[in-house]
């Protein structure tokens, strides 16, 4: 399987990756987001959602069969051990969804939007590591705002992601999303233009 000229982007909760993985789109760049892989697997009928039930019980399930994601954040960001096995389980099931799909880009390169990039070792398969950077303050803010959840869990979830200095030392390349959408958009058309020098050589 050809895998493409890969840049993996992250960041932490409410940074705003999707807002400038959706900017690359418009530049015509393939994009995986592994949340969305991560619902791929737990679809109705597929081996995820099966293993969760299994794992965890019949509770994770709504009246329609699909998976209350509300139901498995609670259990999971609760008990580490948990958690855990639940990665276990889902973990391979992703990467092959991810796989599967960055083999269909056809753009000069592709963009791989991960929050756990850094975390679960993602960054080690991509060329350039792309982190959509705020304050913590900010993140927060956004999070209450966007999610409606209670401060606790989204503190609880800040928590489980990795320390914003320790992902910056990862970075090949920072996005600074703490300022307008018009700063938003130079910055990844810059870093756009910049991919696609590197990949014809010429820087």
């Amino acid at each position: 399987m050809k895998m493409p000229w890969l840049v993996g982007l992250t960041g932490g909760i409410g940074s705003g990756k999707s807002a400038a993985a959706a900017l690359f789109a418009e530049q015509g760049v393939h994009v995986v987001d592994a949340d969305d892989a991560a619902r791929w697997v737990v679809e109705p009928g597929t081996a995820g959602l099966q293993g969760l039930v299994t794992l965890l019980g019949e509770q994770l399930l709504q009246a329609d069969g699909r998976l209350d994601r509300a139901a498995l954040r609670q259990q999971i960001f609760a008990d580490a051990h948990k958690r855990q096995q639940v990665e276990q389980l889902l973990h391979p099931l992703i990467r092959r969804a991810i796989d599967d799909n960055l083999a269909m880009a056809r753009s000069p390169y592709a963009l791989l939007v991960s929050p756990l990039l850094i975390e679960r070792g993602q960054y080690r398969r991509v060329q350039r590591v792309l982190v959509v950077d705020v304050p913590e303050a900010l993140q927060l803010q956004r999070v209450l705002e966007r999610d409606g959840v209670d401060e606790a869990q989204v503190r609880a979830i800040l928590a489980a992601q990795l320390a914003r200095e320790e992902r910056l030392r990862y970075a090949d390349d920072v996005i600074r999303n703490d300022g307008s959408q018009q700063a938003l958009e130079q910055q990844v058309a810059t870093l756009h233009q910049q991919y696609v020098q590197q990949l014809r050589g010429e820087t």
